[in-house]
């Protein structure tokens, strides 16, 4: 489609000969060489523009004298014509590359705030297999609210994965909050419990700083995990989150679902509770997937949700990077390239002990 639009301003002009030379003169085609270099504009380099205008004016004087149609008053008529429509397309082309440049200046910056704010994670971390993965739904989409991080601590390795209302420079700010919280109470809390609420209080005062709808209405679901070393168990305190899957070794997929489900982050002010961990088996071999609502959401051309669990059972992956391959590669099929959200994905493996 891109290569048909880029070549349309050329087929304007063959057609515009073709009906010069075919067409009684009563049917005169000026207005598809007027066409061309408007066309052009957006589509082509201001160089491509010119060259788009050069050629609609020498197709009018070939049309006219080389051709013999009509005399060289209408000649002369056309030609001015097309000038006159090719000056303003100069003008188009040069306040569209100049916006195309704001636009792509802006999206690097924002793309390099994200990157501060969300570093990819070490392949190795406490002992297990880490990989990463954030997926833009657009490439052109405004930067998004969805989050990961993780620490070693002397309480296990700790995970984060969550979802921030909203998009744009107020998101990243949120994520910043978030997982700057997190990275300090992971260091310094001794339960997951306890850094949940450490979470809590540090959107509550971020809360406060915002206006608008997000100072009253701003929330993040958030899932964290603690891995102990040296034991096969994962702890979870899930706040709104999709719930993380268990990819057994021989393909089976477990939905590790919170028995008590509980609100998102930021929203404790509608409810008290305290955050209870559960604790589930994580034996060696297996991948804990953790994922945001940009992959469960995702939907196909008759409207069906993509369901994780049910594609990932019985496929065997053999590394941490691979199933986050096989999911977004997935994902992309399922929706036929047209995802409306970004997607977080987090998969941490436990190696396999040796025989």
């Amino acid at each position: 489609m891109r290569a048909l639009l880029r070549a349309l301003p050329a087929l304007l002009i063959l057609l515009g000969v073709c009906c010069g030379r075919l067409t009684p003169s009563v049917f005169p085609a000026v207005p598809l060489f007027t066409a061309a270099p408007l066309v052009a504009a957006p589509l082509h380099s201001l160089r491509g523009t010119v060259v788009a205008g050069a050629a609609a004016l020498a197709a009018v004087l070939a049309v006219h004298l080389g051709l013999g149609v009509q005399g060289p008053s209408g000649a002369v008529t056309e030609s001015v014509t097309t000038a006159a429509a090719a000056v303003p397309a100069l003008l188009i082309n040069v306040l569209v590359r100049r916006n195309d440049a704001r636009l792509a200046s802006a999206r690097r910056i924002a793309e390099a705030a994200q990157r501060a704010v969300l570093p990819e994670p070490a392949a190795r971390i406490g002992g297990l297999l880490i990989a990463a993965r954030y997926e833009a739904a657009q490439a052109d989409a405004s930067i998004g609210g969805d989050l990961y991080a993780v620490q070693d601590s002397p309480h296990g390795v700790r995970l984060v994965v969550g979802d921030v209302r909203g998009k744009g420079t107020g998101a990243v700010a949120a994520v910043a909050v978030v997982i700057g919280a997190f990275r300090e109470a992971a260091e310094q809390e001794a339960s997951l419990e306890a850094v949940a609420q450490r979470l809590e209080r540090a959107l509550s005062r971020e809360g406060i700083r915002r206006e608008g709808p997000d100072a009253h209405e701003g929330f993040t679901t958030a899932v964290l995990a603690e891995i102990p070393h040296e034991e096969g168990v994962v702890r979870l305190v899930n706040r709104g989150h999709p719930a993380p899957l268990l990819l057994l070794p021989d393909g089976t997929v477990r939905e590790l679902e919170a028995r008590e489900p509980a609100l998102p982050l930021g929203m404790g002010d509608l409810a008290l509770w305290p955050d209870r961990a559960e604790e589930w088996d994580f034996p060696p071999g297996s991948t804990l997937l953790f994922y945001t609502d940009g992959v469960s959401e995702a939907r196909n051309a008759c409207g069906e949700f993509y369901d994780p669990a049910d594609r990932l059972a019985g496929r065997v992956l053999p590394t941490p990077g691979a199933v986050l391959a096989a999911v977004t590669e997935d994902v992309a099929r399922h929706t036929g390239g047209q995802a409306t959200d970004d997607m977080a994905l987090l998969a941490v493996r436990r190696r396999s002990e040796p025989s």
